[in-house]
């Protein structure tokens, strides 16, 4: 009987698909490949960027050089577009992870009287993509004053459907509803209930939307660029898009500059290295906040 089941076993066994490989190979090099033009691109100098090989190193290593005039260039202009960044992603990040746990797990385990709606219409908001709202979004910050001040981007970054969303799936499974009721009848209240008992049993769940939510607001493009015309506000991808725009020649001058050609391609290394690191710490929270609450015990 073994030696027929492992022989079935044998049989019905699954080969590697080649197809499936060769293309899973495709879309790995067609994500790292990109990357590795850049690492090598920071490297060399205007010259070298121009006439050699992308794939690798120019006549000569200029890395630190490059960073050197990055940080320096303009005042050290960069930093101050690097702090921006850092406060619309941490306190954008943060407030959206934050109310999407708190909305999520109202509407997970409270009943309520249009509940259905508010899932339904939050669930349609997943399919609104953010640049459709940035021009209204606009005019309303233009008549509240907002516009050209750091909260027309923090605002916006805080509401995140897809958070709200992941997180009541998430919150239906991973807090028990007799453990609700076990707080209500020792006599805790409802604040008190989720930020000590709830708010613990989300945790995976919270860092996922954060983690979601820091790559959108760190990556967040159009929004600044509309809303913000003083540099000393600007994200590093607005920043960095005028320095490419002067290296271009389409700043307004139309004469090119390809002295900025390093600071752009060094600058974007750079910006990628805090939100590397950051998806580094928070992987193990992200795979698990992911795997849980996938399945029903």
């Amino acid at each position: 009987m073994s030696v027929r089941t492992s022989s079935r076993r044998r049989r019905t066994g699954r080969r590697p698909s080649t197809a499936l490989t060769l293309a899973m190979a495709g879309l790995l090099a067609y994500a790292l490949v990109p990357l590795l033009w850049l690492l090598m691109a920071s490297t060399k100098d205007a010259g070298s960027l121009l006439d050699s090989f992308g794939l690798w190193f120019g006549r000569s290593f200029q890395l630190f050089d490059n960073v050197g005039d990055v940080l320096t260039h303009d005042d050290g202009i960069y930093l101050r577009w690097l702090a921006n960044t850092l406060l619309y992603a941490v306190v954008g990040a943060g407030g959206a992870a934050f109310i999407s746990t708190a909305a999520g797990y109202g509407l997970a385990k409270y009943r309520f009287r249009g509940r259905g709606a508010v899932a339904a219409l939050i669930l349609g908001a997943v399919a609104i993509p953010g640049t459709a709202l940035a021009v209204p979004t606009y005019l309303l910050f233009s008549e509240a004053g907002l516009v050209d001040t750091p909260w027309a981007v923090l605002l916006p970054s805080l509401v995140s459907p897809f958070g709200v969303y992941l997180m009541r799936v998430y919150a239906a499974e991973a807090v028990p509803d007799s453990l609700l009721e076990a707080a209500r009848i020792d006599g805790s209240g409802e604040l008190r209930t989720f930020f000590t008992v709830s708010l613990r049993m989300l945790g995976p769940g919270f860092v996922t939307v954060l983690l979601f939510a820091l790559v959108a607001t760190w990556n967040n493009y159009f929004l600044p660029l509309i809303v913000l015309s003083d540099p000393q506000w600007f994200p590093l991808t607005v920043g960095l898009n005028q320095w490419n725009a002067m290296a271009t020649g389409a700043a307004g001058s139309g004469a090119t500059t390809d002295n900025f050609y390093p600071l752009v391609v060094t600058g974007s290394v750079l910006a990628i290295v805090p939100l590397v690191v950051a998806f580094l710490f928070l992987q193990r929270f992200w795979q698990s906040g992911l795997a849980a609450g996938s399945v029903k015990e």
